[in-house]
């Protein structure tokens, strides 16, 4: 049985052009790296995480927010049990490199 270690991701909302996705992970867990096909809005509403990219590292706690790019490759480390929403398209898309 594989132990999941990756923050889950849920659908809240899916409007006519908008969705709302839930993310909550525990400390330790992380996101590998990954892009969405649109810019997406995060919104933090518990803990600590790192928004890794290839050149800056982004501390994102309780209250903060952040504009991801389309096609800005990241990934996240949670350093803090974390839970947020992303804000994006309703046709947007989140690829993992793997």
């Amino acid at each position: 049985m594989e132990v999941l270690n990756r923050p889950e991701l849920t659908h809240l909302q899916v409007g006519e052009n908008l969705k709302i996705l839930q993310i909550k992970a525990l400390a330790g867990m992380g996101m590998p790296k990954h892009h969405s096909t649109k810019e997406a809005v995060i919104v933090v509403q518990k803990g600590k995480a790192i928004l890794n990219t290839k050149d800056t590292e982004y501390l994102l706690e309780k209250g903060s927010s952040m504009l991801v790019p389309a096609g800005l490759e990241h990934s996240l480390t949670i350093l803090e049990e974390f839970e947020a929403v992303a804000i994006m398209a309703k046709d947007c898309n989140i690829n993992f490199n793997n």
